[in-house]
């Protein structure tokens, strides 16, 4: 079910066009973000640089009161871009930032944009189209990870396999179709007043939510290989681990809020991480359970190496050493974190740890942000 919304139509060139009621902005895209310095003029020039999208469009980046330069950096660059603005976020969290971007947009579409990506020259201009082509409510595409360093180029391969997300279609650079969450959305305006903001007491898997909400509520949601854009990965082990730590975490009080997951495989993790603690302590009781446990993590082990193989079989030897070790990152910090958020929200029914809420991002300057 959709609200109505303005026709758009193709000129003779095939660009898209609105009523002339519309043409005077028609996408706002929205960049929170908190101490960014390395990243954050690519990001911008990318944005600022887009082919128009059928008519004008601005950039709102919302700072999380950046101390590394970043603000100087946004600064000198509003003086260069008359379509860039840049609005202080206080709460200095993501979910937050997204809204105060929302709140002060003019345009008819909004996309959720991120300060560690690289946009192709047409994203905007091909989600506008895949929206109106498919009547979606949100649109994303092709977020394409790319390393600088062997472990980050290992996490970048890692995120494209079925294997690291249990087949989360937005991993799949490729994927043309429905799905339950693409990375960052261009929304139309009216979702927001139909479904409602960002929850803001998620500091991480805020998207996710609202996308549950979207779909539970009606909406629906496309994933198209024609919006591309470029996304650099953590860059250790260790921030990786945090990183899955946190979603599954706050995967918990998505499910607690909704009632229900967009997927059985945001379970998996949890049920397996549980399952490696149960097992022993069963066997005290019943000790053919050691067998089950031991089968369990071979059965692993050979999963992990089996995959790697065949990535490293395709991007390069040199990264089968390392390979199961970020598969692990992923599922053994998600299922800690999501077994840990049934303790704290389902069992103990009180509020977040605050070290689930720091930033997991070792390379900027502050730890104490929760724009990650």
């Amino acid at each position: 079910m959709h609200v109505n919304s303005p026709s758009i139509k193709k000129s003779s060139n095939n660009i898209l066009r609105l009523p002339s009621s519309m043409t005077r902005c028609i996408v706002t895209a929205i960049v929170p973000c908190r101490n960014e310095r390395e990243s954050i003029e690519a990001c911008v020039r990318s944005i600022l640089e887009q082919e128009k999208p059928g008519g004008d469009f601005e950039l709102i980046v919302v700072d999380g009161l950046s101390d590394d330069g970043t603000g100087e950096i946004l600064s000198r660059l509003s003086g260069e871009y008359p379509a860039l603005k840049v609005i202080a976020n206080h709460k200095r969290t993501m979910p937050s930032g997204v809204n105060l971007g929302i709140a002060a947009a003019r345009g008819h579409y909004i996309a959720i944009m991120g300060a560690h990506n690289r946009y192709a020259p047409d994203y905007l201009r091909q989600a506008v189209r895949v929206l109106e082509e498919t009547q979606a409510d949100n649109a994303g595409g092709s977020m394409v990870c790319e390393g600088e360093s062997y472990v980050q180029e290992a996490i970048a391969l890692a995120h494209h396999s079925g294997f690291s997300v249990g087949g989360a279609r937005w991993h799949d650079p490729q994927y043309e179709g429905p799905a339950d969450t693409v990375f960052g959305g261009v929304y139309r305006r009216e979702v927001f007043d139909r479904i409602g903001l960002f929850d803001e007491e998620l500091v991480r898997n805020q998207d996710d939510e609202l996308n549950l909400r979207l779909v539970q509520q009606g909406g629906r949601i496309w994933h198209s290989p024609r919006i591309r854009s470029w996304y650099k990965p953590r860059r250790s082990l260790r921030s990786l681990l945090r990183q899955y730590v946190q979603y599954g975490y706050w995967r918990v009080r998505v499910v607690q809020k909704r009632k229900a997951a967009a997927a059985l495989r945001q379970y998996v993790p949890g049920a397996f991480v549980g399952s490696l603690i149960a097992l022993p302590a069963f066997a005290l009781l019943w000790s053919p359970a050691w067998w089950l446990w031991g089968g369990e993590i071979a059965a692993y082990v050979c999963c992990a190496l089996g995959i790697s193989s065949i990535v490293a079989a395709r991007n390069g030897w040199r990264y089968f050493p390392i390979l199961p070790l970020v598969f692990a990152c992923y599922h053994l910090g998600y299922g800690v974190g999501f077994l840990h958020g049934v303790i704290d929200f389902v069992l103990l029914r009180r509020r977040a740890r605050e070290n689930y809420s720091a930033l997991t991002r070792s390379s900027e300057s502050s730890e104490t942000s929760n724009l990650s």
